[in-house]
């Protein structure tokens, strides 16, 4: 089978190599989609973990299951995550389930970007979702990348679950919230449409890419700021009448973009940060700035089985569509293609390599 092996972000290979075999509780499912994650293109980031298969946002169909599985069978529509947690330890009784270390550990094999992809038992048992009929393949790529924001708005207190199930969540954001998101490639567009289902009153945008800051008010930013022309805290406090934001998301890898975020929240605000910043980089903060304002500083890393379920549910409800999100489509031959494309962040907003 062909997979797409990075070397470095410079040497990207369309390899053959044997299908897996499984064992016993495990599938086998034929890769019909895959994303290209825009974190994958950080070189810092990805080449520490170099050679290895790109992709983590695969969808396909199980074409073979071992003897002992039970809860799939041959011709599901699957979403298989690259990781799944144990669900007993300490860290999945609270929901912090990228902390468990069967989390850390697991992965589908070899990768995303492979013609047929192993989902291990415990990623098949604990984290592969059936789509629904009417969902597409290109629409179950985008449930990971979906899942990472959900997470990120239930850390932030977006979405707040006060029953037994996340398709029913609350809100914190009301109608005279603003939202900043500082970023606009494709997370800060599902940032958008997700914070929109969950109360966001106003959403500014906030890039330099002009590209990017058009598509941003056909996905129904109330307004935008060009960085590249104008002070980012200056034109926030100009659009706000001075309030700033209840709640800023930092998309960029950038410790300087995580200090606008900080200086454009408003008093008793949250920031996010999405994103980690590159290695070496420092954050400094005036403590008594965040202290008298009441800011609170919020990160968010991946996602557990809860948030892809909501994902899928939003997926489901068209609050997310590959439709409106995907903009290039690509071979596996092509994958380094789609690979610089993204890392462009430029003209792309979502890559998939399809089979």
């Amino acid at each position: 089978m062909k997979v797409a092996k990075l070397y470095s972000c410079s040497d990207i290979r369309i390899e053959d190599i044997p299908i897996p075999e499984i064992g016993h509780g495990d599938a086998l499912m034929k890769t019909k989609a895959s994303g290209i994650c825009s974190g994958d293109a950080m070189p810092w980031y990805i080449e520490k973990k170099a050679p290895l298969v790109l992709g983590h946002e695969p969808a396909g169909e199980i074409i073979e299951v071992g003897n002992n599985v039970t809860s799939f069978k041959p011709g599901d529509r699957v979403f298989a995550h690259h990781h799944a947690p144990c669900l007993t330890c300490r860290y999945c009784k609270r929901g912090d389930y990228v902390h468990c270390e069967t989390w850390k550990n697991t992965k589908i094999i070899p990768g995303g970007i492979s013609e047929y992809i192993l989902i291990p038992e415990i990623n098949l048992e604990n984290d592969t979702l059936i789509l629904p009929e009417d969902l597409s393949y290109e629409d179950g790529t985008l449930i990971e990348p979906t899942a990472c924001v959900v997470k990120s708005l239930k850390r932030a207190g977006v979405i707040i679950d006060r029953g037994s199930s996340l398709h029913t969540p609350h809100s914190l954001l009301s109608y005279r919230d603003t939202v900043l998101v500082i970023g606009l490639g494709v997370m800060g567009i599902l940032n958008i449409l997700v914070a929109r289902k969950y109360g966001a009153g106003r959403i500014i945008g906030a890039d330099m890419v002009p590209s990017r800051i058009e598509r941003a008010k056909e996905f129904g930013v109330d307004d935008v700021i060009d960085v590249s022309k104008d002070s980012l805290p200056d034109a926030l406090k100009k659009l706000t009448d001075g309030e700033m934001a209840q709640l800023v998301i930092v998309g960029p890898n950038s410790a300087e973009a995580m200090a606008h975020g900080i200086s454009c929240a408003g008093p008793g605000g949250t920031v996010l940060l999405f994103t980690p910043a590159k290695p070496g980089e420092k954050l400094t903060i005036d403590p008594n700035e965040i202290y008298f304002k009441d800011i609170n500083l919020i990160t968010s890393y991946s996602c557990g089985p809860d948030d892809t379920k909501e994902a899928l549910n939003l997926i489901h409800k068209g609050i997310v569509t590959a439709k409106k999100l995907v903009t290039h489509r690509f071979p596996i031959d092509e994958t380094e293609k789609a690979y610089r494309l993204t890392a462009e962040a430029k003209e792309s907003l979502k890559c998939l390599i399809v089979f």
